[in-house]
C-alpha cells in the first residue's frame, strides 16, 4: 500500500492455528445471542470447571496462576429449542480431506451416546475447508460402528451432514436443525 510521500508498507498476516475453533465458537455465540434476544431458543456455552489452587492479586485484579480441571468438560454448549433438549460441540479442523476423529475425545462419544438414549438432540458443528457442517449424533455413532477409519472423510460429510450458512447473526445452526428435525 502506498501512504503521501511514497512511503510503501507491506502488511502479512500471521497464521496461527492455536485458537482456530474459537473462530467458529464467536460465530455460534453471536448466534446464540441473536436466538435469545429474539426469544427463540435458550443455548449457552458450558463453563468448564475449574479448581483455583493459587491466585495472584495486582492492581488489576485477581489471576488464577495455578489451577486444575475438576471434571472432563462434556460438549460445549446445551439448551432449549422449541420444546427440545440441545446439547452439540464445535470442532474446526486445518485437514482438507478428512475430519479426525481424535478431535472428539473419548468421553465426548460416551456423552452423546448417552443425550442420543435418552432423546436429546445432540450433534457437532464442524468447521472443515471454510464449510460448516451439523453432524447429528446418530449419524456419527453410526459412522464409527460402521467404519474402521480413524477419520470422517470429508465426502461423507458433504453427503451426510448438512451444511450451515453464515448470516449476519453468526453461523445460523437452528435454521439448519429445523429442517433436520421439522417445526
Amino acid at each position: 500500500m502506498l501512504y503521501p510521500n511514497n512511503i510503501k508498507k507491506n502488511y502479512t498476516k500471521l497464521t496461527t492455528y492455536s485458537n482456530r475453533g474459537m473462530d467458529l465458537e464467536y460465530l455460534i455465540e453471536q448466534a446464540n445471542e441473536y436466538y435469545i434476544d429474539n426469544d427463540i431458543a435458550y443455548i449457552y456455552k458450558k463453563p468448564t470447571p475449574i479448581g483455583v489452587v493459587k491466585v495472584a492479586y495486582s492492581n488489576k485484579g485477581k489471576r488464577i496462576e495455578d489451577g486444575f480441571y475438576k471434571t472432563p468438560s462434556t460438549l460445549d454448549f446445551n439448551g432449549l429449542y422449541n420444546g427440545h433438549y440441545i446439547e452439540f460441540d464445535a470442532k474446526a479442523t486445518q485437514n482438507k480431506t478428512a475430519f479426525p476423529i481424535s478431535n472428539v475425545h473419548e468421553h465426548q462419544i460416551k456423552h452423546i451416546r448417552n443425550i442420543d438414549k435418552h432423546g436429546g438432540i445432540v450433534f457437532l458443528i464442524i468447521m472443515m475447508n471454510d464449510k460448516y457442517f451439523l453432524l447429528m449424533g446418530n449419524t456419527f455413532l453410526n459412522f464409527l460402528k460402521a467404519e474402521t477409519r480413524k477419520s470422517i472423510p470429508y465426502d461423507y460429510l458433504k453427503n451426510n451432514a448438512y451444511e450451515i450458512k453464515l448470516g449476519l447473526k453468526g453461523l445460523d445452526y437452528l435454521t439448519t436443525l429445523k429442517q433436520i428435525i421439522g417445526g
